[in-house]
């Protein structure tokens, strides 16, 4: 019997990583720099592992191959077969990312038989005046784009944003884009871990080396177009969920909970995700019940089409649409 999930978290350390993800209730290796919480994957050799109730110990991947359709829900698993669609991840940003850029399914399939990466990010704090970066300030072409990265000064060509608690930015693949220093966010994008990173900063890893560059790669995968509809501002409503992103690839919506509020998704015909941003909230269904806290993930199965939020607190909620 399937029931709501919750997974480990995979920690990832990355040189631009700190130890904030504490304060989302992450129990985090003293003194690395974890820079990512990968929530629930679905990635070859980074799969999440069920961390409670009767199927602890289980892979989603092992639980994908058994339950199926019960699992993921009729279409999206004649569209996906076994492979979970999405990837959720809790970022820490330190210092800078690097400028990068992902390809799209196309290329991505092209290249390494894979998905493309389009992603989404949910500011759940920062530091005073810190932005991020997306997308071309200017019309831009292969030739122009080639002449600031090798002046060192592709930033330049870049629309910068200051950022503020709820913001979310989506970012289709083929955008340029990095996370700025002092940065929180939630991240919900497709199931892939291709990046081809273009500048860096001249920063070096552990080993005094320059961190790998993938110029070249990059050249065919980037949009030149000017702009678009990056920034996306939603205030949420109490117990009601606010569309923040509907894309080919998943909805997600804010969710403010405030006393009780109860969730019907018999025609949606999908598995749905919860990224706990602060609170803690009770998940009731018929057969039992659930703690999700400030910094926790959930998968709840497309099987349970009915269920009860009590408490106080904000998720993210995801899923994938019915229009893809």
């Amino acid at each position: 019997m399937l029931y709501p999930l919750k997974f480990k978290p995979l920690y990832k350390q990355r040189i631009w990583g700190g130890q904030l993800l504490k304060d989302m209730g992450k129990r985090l290796p003293e003194g690395e720099k974890i820079g990512e919480s990968w929530e629930i994957s679905g990635v070859e050799g980074d799969v999440s592992v069920v961390k409670n109730g009767a199927l602890k110990g289980n892979s989603l991947q092992d639980l994908i191959e058994i339950y199926m359709d019960e699992m993921l829900g009729e279409k999206a698993f004649e569209r996906y077969s076994t492979e979970f669609p999405i990837l959720i991840k809790l970022i820490d940003a330190q210092d800078n990312l690097s400028i990068q850029v992902h390809p799209n399914d196309e290329l991505a399939k092209k290249r390494h038989n894979a998905y493309g990466k389009t992603e989404m990010w949910y500011v759940i704090d920062h530091e005073p005046g810190a932005k991020l970066m997306v997308g071309f300030n200017q019309k831009v072409d292969k030739e122009l784009y080639k002449k600031y990265l090798s002046e060192g000064r592709l930033d330049d060509l870049l629309t910068k944003y200051e950022v503020h608690k709820g913001d979310t930015f989506f970012i289709p693949a083929g955008t340029i884009h990095a996370i700025g220093k002092g940065i929180l966010v939630a991240e919900i994008q497709q199931t892939s871990d291709i990046t081809y990173r273009v500048f860096d900063y001249n920063r070096v890893d552990k080993d005094g080396k320059p961190r790998e560059l993938h110029t070249e790669l990059a050249l065919d995968a980037i949009d030149y177009s000017e702009g678009g509809q990056y920034l996306i501002k939603r205030e949420p409503v109490d117990n009601e969920s606010i569309n923040l992103v509907h894309c080919n690839y998943f909805d997600t919506n804010l969710l403010k909970i405030k006393g009780s509020c109860e969730k019907r998704f018999e025609i949606f015909d999908t598995f749905v995700t919860y990224v706990c941003l602060d609170g803690s909230l009770k998940i009731k269904w018929a057969e039992g019940e659930e703690t999700l806290k400030r910094g926790e993930s959930m998968l709840i199965p497309a099987s349970i089409q009915r269920w009860t939020m009590e408490g106080e607190g904000t998720v993210l909620e995801s899923y994938i649409p019915l229009d893809f």
